[in-house]
């Protein structure tokens, strides 16, 4: 028997956390596929995760060690994205679509409604890692919602208790989902009102090779005289981007097209569509502002929700590639080089953000850049690159078509030609609607069967909640620009609640870079949760609405990138709109700290032996 001095200490390896040769395998051929381009690293994180289900610390290693990365740089890669999970979850992974509007059809109810059957809470794995079940933001299903995610890459659509059930027996007996209903993962593309760019491009167009002969500049002309301002939401004129573009020195002489498909605005779903639609109209808008700039190389940056898009998309590019379309002499244009190629995201809000998405395309952290020097002149890998989102660029294509004179005689003066708006909640047709520009809130109001709304939220979450006094305003640059959601609220929610919900959002979806977006997104949940709980308990004051008010300023004027900059918009806009709501969570007379100080003060009390009045806090005087 050894005594006990002279024993070594053995470290025994955390065997959970080492790579089977299964995961090995599966990051090698990831790395393969990515031919070791560590700009990749997201794209490879992803395509071994979905073999091994989550990314164990050494495997994580042994991917830096072969992308010639630091670990820490991995690391940070993989714990940044909601997709990626460096803790072991389920085989099969739920996820519930946790959007205003899936709430509003009743999500959360069916969520506990399936976690009771399964016998575990939200966010747990089962004993024999077979399911676990959380939550997700926005799926882009919100006109067949309730909706949710399996395994990153499937939906399941129209949920109801009936099929939860069903799911809960399947998951259960651990049946893949490759072997679950066909009809439960149908996605329809509910088209209400098409206009232009959904009715697609006109019989007898021109071939796009007649457009590409037409020269750089001529592209760019009529583009400028479209007046086509970027459908993002911010409006910034594509012309001006593209020239930009185009006259910026590029360092290695590459240039680059990045078609923003990265649809992360709560309750937009337009893009969608058209990916599902009119794929070919968008790689004719790449394809045309390659021709205009002299870019080499394009890339589609699709949202991680929109996985299942992936297989149609691939085959679309593939066919182009076979007609000439891309590739060498594109189009029969000598010394005009261009293809595309598509990355997917790993669940990441902040990456609707032009310069996030680089970043997260190089294989980094989705994290804003300063700005400037803007995309257009340092790009993706530094080169000169346009980015634009998926309706932009269809937009682009139709002008080409058709000619800019024509898209100038759509809409108004200062936003020329046509929207598609997302239309989801309290209506009898949810879908899309494309009209003209400056078209009346009123008008979607009534074509999709929405008759006693008391607010619409136009442009999701960082857009603007529309009282029913200001339903006459109009859709435009000039007055309610929209990144395409138009969600309609009737007059049993509570927009207290909306408000509080897309807090929640924000602060979650915050990419931590700066402190006021970081801790104020924070902060205002914190606030509004106080008065969540204060209703009827008399713990709100005017003090909690004030604070509220110092943080919306706060967010407004001092955040990195308009993520942290548009997040208390909803609360902003409820607070002038809808008070009421506010005010009667928020009755009581003095301040009511979140806590209470004088039971916090109970252990020291004890300590110290101590219950005279000297050892209490009162908070009479705090006002």
């Amino acid at each position: 028997m050894n005594h006990p001095a002279s024993r070594q200490t053995v470290t025994v390896p955390n065997l959970q956390n080492l790579p089977s040769a299964h995961g090995l395998a599966a990051a090698d051929a990831a790395l393969a596929r990515w031919r070791h381009d560590p700009h990749a690293l997201v794209q490879v994180l992803r395509e071994t995760q979905a073999l091994t289900h989550w990314l164990p610390r050494d495997l994580l290693r042994h991917i830096a060690t072969a992308l010639g990365l630091t670990l820490a740089h991995v690391e940070g890669v993989a714990t940044f994205y909601r997709f990626l999970h460096t803790q072991a979850v389920g085989r099969t992974r739920v996820l519930f679509s946790d959007n205003i509007t899936d709430r509003m059809l009743g999500s959360e109810a069916l969520l506990h409604r399936l976690c009771q059957r399964l016998g575990l809470k939200p966010g747990e794995v089962d004993a024999q890692g077979r399911f676990s079940v959380d939550r997700c933001s926005c799926t882009g299903l919100c006109d067949q919602g309730p909706a949710l995610l399996v395994n990153h890459h499937q939906v399941v659509t129209r949920l109801d208790a009936a099929r939860i059930d069903a799911l809960a027996e399947r998951l259960l007996a651990d049946v893949p989902p490759e072997d679950w209903p066909a009809e439960w993962f149908r996605v329809d593309d509910t088209v209400h009102r098409a206009d232009v760019l959904l009715q697609g491009l006109p019989p007898g167009a021109p071939p796009l090779a007649a457009l590409l002969a037409r020269g750089p500049q001529a592209l760019l002309d009529e583009l400028e005289t479209s007046g086509l301002r970027g459908r993002g939401g911010a409006g910034f004129s594509v012309a001006r981007k593209w020239r930009l573009c185009a006259e910026t020195p590029a360092p290695d002489g590459q240039r680059c097209v990045v078609c923003n498909a990265d649809e992360g605005e709560p309750g937009t779903f337009k893009d969608r569509v058209l990916l599902s639609r009119h794929a070919d109209a968008l790689f004719d808008g790449m394809t045309l502002a390659a021709r205009a700039v002299g870019a080499q190389t394009g890339l589609v940056y699709l949202r991680g929700e929109y996985r299942f898009l992936l297989p149609q998309l691939q085959t679309a590019l593939a066919q182009r590639r076979a007609q000439g379309l891309l590739g060498a002499s594109v189009g029969g244009v000598q010394g005009f080089d261009f293809d595309i190629s598509i990355h997917l995201g790993a669940g990441a809000y902040v990456c609707g953000e032009e310069s996030a998405l680089l970043e997260s395309l190089e294989g980094k952290r989705g994290s804003p850049r300063i700005r400037p020097p803007f995309p257009a002149e340092h790009g993706y890998r530094g080169r000169p690159t346009v980015v634009n989102n998926v309706e932009t660029l269809v937009a682009a294509a139709h002008i080409a078509y058709r000619g800019g004179a024509w898209w100038r005689g759509i809409g108004t003066a200062e936003s020329t030609g046509t929207k598609i708006h997302s239309v989801a909640g309290d209506c009898e047709r949810p879908g899309l609607y494309e009209y003209p520009m400056g078209t009346p809130v009123a008008q979607v109001l009534a074509d999709c069967g929405a008759h006693h709304a008391q607010a619409v939220q136009v442009g999701g979450p960082s857009g603007r909640c529309v009282p029913a006094s200001q339903f006459g305003r109009a859709m435009a640059f000039e007055d309610l620009p929209s990144a395409g959601a138009f969600m309609v609220l009737d007059p049993s929610r509570d927009l207290f609640e909306v408000a509080r919900h897309f807090a929640r959002f924000f602060a979650h979806e915050s990419c931590g870079l700066c402190t006021p977006c970081r801790v104020g997104t924070e902060l205002v949940v914190r606030r509004l949760d106080k008065l969540a709980q204060a209703r009827g308990a008399g713990q709100g004051s005017a003090f909690d609405v004030a604070r509220l008010h110092e943080l919306d300023g706060l967010l407004h004027s001092g955040t990195h990138c308009g993520l942290g900059a548009s997040a208390c918009n909803p609360l902003r806009d409820t607070l002038a709109h809808f008070g009421q709501a506010y005010a009667q969570r928020s009755t009581a007379t003095h301040f009511q700290p979140e806590l209470d100080l004088d039971a916090a003060l109970s252990a020291a009390r004890r300590v110290t032996g101590r219950q005279d009045p000297g050892a209490h806090l009162s908070t009479e005087h705090l006002a």
